[in-house]
């Protein structure tokens, strides 16, 4: 099992800048890829960005040059700056594992934290 505990999000006005970081504890053996979700109220969870353990990123187009996602792979931890924040990126965002051993995938997520981008 993989636990994960995000932290960092809050209250912004739009222009702004949050940082949001997750640890993950437990069994981080393996292969794997972090990044971050998000679900604004009424829609589905979407992807942000996510990194994997070599550190090749990938970003959603609208997050590209605005948001910077980064690990500590000795410290389990993955790390979303996001800066000019709009108020569309408002949403509970979700710290996600996604482990590869013997060939099986699992997703693990975290609780969520919420940003909020006031206009």
């Amino acid at each position: 099992q993989v636990q994960l505990v995000e932290s960092g999000g809050g209250l912004v006005q739009a222009g702004g800048s949050l940082r949001l970081s997750c640890a993950a504890s437990g069994s981080i053996f393996g292969s794997n890829t972090m990044g971050w979700f998000r679900q604004a109220p009424g829609k589905q969870r979407e992807l942000v960005a996510t990194i994997t353990s070599s550190g090749s990123t990938n970003y959603a187009d609208s997050e590209k040059g605005r948001f910077t996602i980064s690990r500590d792979n000795s410290k389990n931890t993955v790390t979303l700056q996001m800066d000019n924040l709009k108020p569309e990126d408002t949403a509970v965002y979700y710290c996600n594992v996604k482990r590869t051993l013997l060939g099986v995938t699992t997703n693990y997520w975290g609780r969520g934290t919420q940003v909020t981008v006031s206009s």
